[in-house]
């Protein structure tokens, strides 16, 4: 495995979760706003989505 992979990936996902809150300030709040009132399984349902879409994408790619 190469760590520099590992690093330039993480580095990568803070770059692109710290965009919307950059470019978007009160969107960003809004929208977490929004979040904070979904219930567990609405969020479980999300999170396995974005997981799904992830491994896709890199099954995709590689």
């Amino acid at each position: 495995m190469d760590w520099g992979v590992l690093w330039s990936a993480l580095a990568l996902v803070l770059v692109l979760e710290g965009l919307f809150p950059f470019l978007s300030p009160r969107g960003w709040r809004q929208a977490f706003q929004k979040l904070l009132q979904l219930r567990d399984g609405q969020l479980r349902f999300f999170g396995l989505t974005s997981i799904l879409l992830g491994l896709v994408t890199l099954w995709l790619v590689s």
